[in-house]
């Protein structure tokens, strides 16, 4: 347990006492749904839907905690750990027998239980009516919350109160704080979203302790208050701790069974240095491109006191610099991934991609940069080659092109076997080749390769995908021997086209377009940048647009597609 200091006050009179944040009428019980789940659980994710439906039906009534426990909890590799040193103790008392499990405040529901006896701990199935079932209960003590994270600091003082409506049937209770934070991406076996899965709700400490500080004051009137604080450490098990992303929930127990009620809170924030300061956090990860039009994800932050309301951003793409205004609602310390528009671009092998906020009173964590690369092209009929392992019905693949249709796939295979699939792909193209396992768990023995007739590698793996993975690639089957290698700076888009074609950086130059048997299909003379040209007439297809400007020619490769 992190160092924390207690303050705390009683006061015995029923109404002599300063009130703050709790209400002194008799309330119905609030839900506490503890969910035990793991990162190689597939039905984990239906748990969490399950769970986050009930929230959302009962907006400030039910609070969720996601304690990460058990084998399907255990990392491996370079996995995150997301266990603590609580959630054992509060997992054995459940008495669960599989995941994932849940209790509603801790209650033995005859009939619900998932051990058949008296266990607390239901499945899935169950959440849903004993929320419902638990709301409609009335409640001997109510319970408030509040929190405030000192950025300086990195300080959370938390404030809890209670008020007894009631006599508990105990001759004292227990006030527990859990600490949570939220939108950790991750592994995860089931949801479909490989190691880019959104862990919510996911317990980091017990401020409290194990099983809460003991209260003795439990009959009618009786009103407690106790302010916490709580150092926020770096990290959680080598998790990043974000302070925007942490949350509260509070309840109090008869024994360390029984839930009462609760309540919780999402910390505001203090200590902040600048009324308006946005911070660029981050870049997406950019996949390997082979066209030139790419529309870039950042994530910004507002890390300012004031609320954002909108943000100009400018992004440059190797040589070519775009602008942006994002526009909304971010409070101090949210944050938002903010898919830019897709602009064309100039390949350059190695592309850098850099986006800046406009100024404001922080400028040194305005500009974030990142990198990708050109896909590489291959050709000819490409070899791919499965060895499955126990379980082959699993396995199933794809490939397709560059707006998502699918173009050919196969599987799912036998077990412990090798196949080998011929692709022929359909035109010169983008493409993406994607594998994947149903359960999530990859080929636990065997691979996965794809090859050009070449020989040349597009995809290989030993198994270790998990969910899945892609890769994206050009394919080639037609000689390019006529695509000039000069530049006059022209750029085409969008590319590939359906109707019309838009050429920048190439005023008044002349253009003609070619077929693949080099037949002149279209042309103009004094291109004007504002003018697109009309390319409905022609077939699905590749084509070759030469523009020619003062003695230069630039040759590019169009795609048409309807």
């Amino acid at each position: 347990m992190k160092a924390k200091t207690l303050l705390y006050f009683l006061l015995w009179a029923p109404l002599a006492f300063a009130q703050t944040i709790v209400s002194t009428d008799a309330e119905t019980k609030k839900v506490i749904l503890e969910e035990f789940t793991g990162i190689y659980c597939v039905f984990c994710p239906q748990g969490h839907q399950i769970a986050q439906t009930i929230q959302d039906n009962n907006p400030g009534d039910v609070f969720l905690i996601n304690i990460h426990v058990g084998s399907f909890a255990v990392p491996s590799g370079n996995d995150p750990d997301f266990r603590t040193p609580w959630g054992t103790a509060i997992a054995n008392q459940s008495q669960l027998v599989g995941y994932p499990a849940g209790t509603v405040n801790r209650h033995y529901f005859p009939g619900s239980a998932q051990n058949g006896a008296q266990g607390t701990a239901m499945s899935r199935g169950a959440w849903t009516a004993r929320s419902n079932e638990t709301l409609g209960l009335a409640s001997y003590v109510n319970m408030a919350t509040e929190a405030n994270i000192d950025v300086s600091t990195g300080e959370m003082t938390i404030l809890v109160e209670a008020y007894y409506t009631g006599t508990s049937p105990e001759p004292s209770n227990f006030l527990n704080v859990a600490l949570l934070q939220n939108n950790t991406l991750g592994p995860q076996t089931g949801g479909n979203a490989g190691n880019e899965y959104n862990h919510m709700h996911r317990l980091v400490d017990m401020v409290t302790g194990q099983w809460g500080e003991e209260i003795t004051e439990t009959s009618t009137g009786d009103f407690i208050s106790r302010t916490y604080t709580y150092q926020i450490p770096p990290d959680f098990n080598g998790i990043p701790a974000e302070l925007s992303d942490l949350e509260v929930v509070v309840f109090m127990t008869e024994t360390t069974q029984e839930v009462i009620s609760g309540n919780g809170a999402y910390p505001t924030f203090s200590g902040l240095v600048h009324q308006n300061d946005v911070f660029v956090r981050s870049i997406e990860d950019i996949s390997e491109q082979c066209y030139g039009e790419l529309g870039p994800v950042v994530n910004i932050q507002n890390t300012g006191s004031d609320t954002l309301t909108s943000v100009d951003l400018s992004y440059t793409i190797n040589d070519l610099t775009y602008n942006y205004t994002w526009t909304g609602e971010l409070l101090s310390l949210q944050s938002e991934s903010v898919e830019l528009p897709s602009e064309p671009f100039n390949f350059s092998g190695t592309n850098t991609v850099t986006v800046t906020a406009g100024a404001d009173e922080n400028n040194s964590n305005n500009t974030q940069t990142t990198t990708f690369a050109d896909a590489q092209e291959y050709s000819g009929d490409l070899t791919l080659t499965i060895t499955t392992d126990g379980w082959g019905s699993e396995v199933t693949w794809d490939v397709r092109d560059y707006n998502g249709t699918m173009v050919t796939s196969g599987g799912p295979y036998g077990n412990n076997s090798t196949f080998t699939e011929t692709i022929s792909l359909p035109a010169e193209s983008c493409y993406a080749f994607n594998i994947y396992d149903s359960y999530g768990d990859g080929l636990l023995s065997g691979g996965v390769s794809l090859v050009d007739d070449q020989g040349t590698i597009i995809f290989e793996s030993s198994g270790d995908y998990g969910s899945g993975a892609s890769k994206t690639f050009g394919y080639q089957v037609i000689t390019l021997g006529a695509t000039d290698h000069q530049s006059i700076g022209a750029i085409i888009y969008p590319n590939p086209a359906l109707n019309v074609l838009n050429i920048s950086g190439a005023e008044n130059a002349s253009v003609v377009i070619y077929d693949v048997l080099g037949r002149a299909v279209l042309s103009q003379d004094q291109l004007q940048n504002s003018t697109p040209i009309d390319v409905s007439t022609l077939v699905t297809g590749t084509y070759f647009v030469r523009m020619t400007l003062n003695g230069q020619t630039q040759t590019e490769k169009l795609l048409i597609t309807k």
